[in-house]
């Protein structure tokens, strides 16, 4: 490789830096993906880690961004073995009294538990859902370009814009459409009184009835393998165990995409990055980390709730209130005493993932950024709570606190899963306020992390709209 000049050199194998790979291939042109770690995969990763023959994703694991990526889905993933599974139920959102709202694919199925916010809800999803193809187009990308389906996404962006325990408030009456939605917005990683949280709420419910929470089968690391071998039957080629330190660690390339964080960037590039720039990369924002739990259980969950059972993901959070509540703390600095936890139960779907009759359990809350607080007692405490007995089905657990994250995946600082904290403007204009925001001060590098447009999230879009403004701008069309 030391000898061969490449169109295109992309720092990183995650699903963004592959995304971004595969894009230039597509286009004709050379290009080569330099990983750190002795395999691809980023975020997007499937170990061992209780018991041998319990599969869990170390990272991501439920993908409803993934399933409707507008690159995956032009892709031919499914050739190279990427193939979705779906639980019976996509999502469960329990309360005390052993009943639980229930998010199908279907609108119905959801709206009809409602009780009196059934055509609320509906109103409100049902046109996002029917519309969730035009709109994933326009809001998974640069938010300053014209956007092609105009009508659709301001049906999608007016909601988006408040908090979304305003929006709750204001379209629902009971408990279980409001918590269902704030649960769903939770996902932000950001206090739910603020400016936007609301998109999140919308974008994953409207991404739920249309494509669903899957998972992938035989885990998240299916995704990269399949982007993996793709890239390789387009001419692309792979480097693993290859740290770039330095500019001078590249081979020779007409253009240059780093699958990072501004703050990797700056310790990489640093020196050649024009001052106001630099500046402006400096100033990014980490969000809130996650402290995660692994486990290897004998049987199934005995949730009290039955919808619970037969979910591939269960938000434990109590009431709309709680989550709230719960979000406001983690922002504020601090744990709280009854965190929102997301919870995935691959094998409901998955069952492969661990021998015959038993279940793997994938849960994490968010901290505070950097925290080494030790979240457990936190996590149990809300199983405790809603699967009373479960304890005694623990075969072996496997934590993860924030430091332990980032070493696993850089990109994760300070355990933030998100690439930046999505807040305020840095929601919309990241890492900085820019016309082309993948483009940096040093001509012909780009960032394609998921501190650009359109943040966070298993979908590759970063890395795909990164490459296309590479192709454009520095590789001839």
């Amino acid at each position: 490789m030391a000898d061969r000049r490449y169109d295109a050199v992309v720092v990183g194998g995650g699903p963004n830096g592959l995304a971004a790979a595969v894009t230039i291939a597509r286009a004709g042109r050379s290009v080569v993906v330099l990983e750190e770690k002795d395999t691809v995969g980023g975020g997007a990763r499937t170990r061992e880690i209780t018991l041998r023959g319990f599969w869990h994703d170390i990272c991501s694991a439920v993908h409803p961004l993934g399933i409707s990526s507008p690159a995956f889905r032009r892709w031919p993933l499914a050739r190279y073995g990427l193939e979705w599974l779906h639980p019976e139920v996509q999502l469960a959102h329990p309360f005390d009294d052993s009943t639980a709202a229930e998010l199908h694919i279907d609108i119905d199925a959801t709206a009809a538990r409602l009780g009196r916010d059934e055509g609320r809800y509906r109103a409100l999803m049902a046109p996002l859902a029917r519309d969730f193809d035009a709109i994933a187009r326009d809001a998974l990308g640069p938010i300053l370009r014209p956007p092609r389906h105009p009508i659709a996404l301001a049906r999608f962006g007016a909601p988006a814009l408040l908090p979304a325990a305003t929006l709750a408030q204001l379209l629902f009456r009971e408990r279980e459409a409001r918590a269902l939605f704030t649960g769903m917005a939770g996902h932000a990683m950001v206090d739910l009184r603020s400016l936007q949280t609301a998109s999140f709420g919308l974008m994953l419910g409207a991404s739920g009835h249309a494509r669903g929470w899957p998972v992938a089968r035989g885990g998240s690391e299916s995704i990269v393998r399949a982007l993996a071998a793709y890239l390789r039957d387009l001419g692309g080629e792979i480097e693993t165990c290859r740290p770039v330190r330095s500019l001078a660690d590249l081979p020779p390339a007409r253009a240059t995409l780093f699958d990072v964080t501004p703050r990797q960037l700056i310790a990489i590039a640093g020196p050649e990055l024009r001052g106001t720039y630099r500046k402006l990369l400096g100033r990014f924002r980490y969000g809130p980390g996650v402290f995660k739990v692994d486990y290897a259980l004998a049987g199934p969950m005995p949730w009290t709730a039955e919808g619970c059972r037969r979910a591939g993901t269960v938000h434990l959070g109590g009431t709309m209130e709680e989550v709230v509540a719960s979000e406001a703390r983690t922002a504020a600095g601090s744990l709280a005493a009854r965190p929102l936890v997301v919870v995935s139960q691959q094998t409901v779907a998955d069952p492969a993932r661990a021998p015959s009759g038993q279940h793997t359990l994938w849960a994490y809350c968010h901290v505070p950024h950097g925290s080494r607080t030790d979240a457990t007692a936190a996590i149990e405490g809300q199983f405790d709570r809603f699967a009373p007995g479960w304890r005694d089905l623990v075969l072996q657990r496997a934590t993860t606190d924030t430091a332990a994250l980032e070493a696993y995946n850089a990109n994760d600082v300070g355990g933030d899963i998100s690439g930046g904290a999505p807040d305020g403007l840095q929601l919309l204009f990241r890492p900085v306020p820019k016309l082309h925001p993948y483009r940096t001060s040093i001509p012909d590098v780009y960032l394609c992390s998921s501190s650009t447009p359109p943040g966070g999230g298993v979908h590759g879009m970063c890395g795909y709209h990164a490459a296309r403004d590479a192709l454009a701008h520095s590789l001839g069309g």
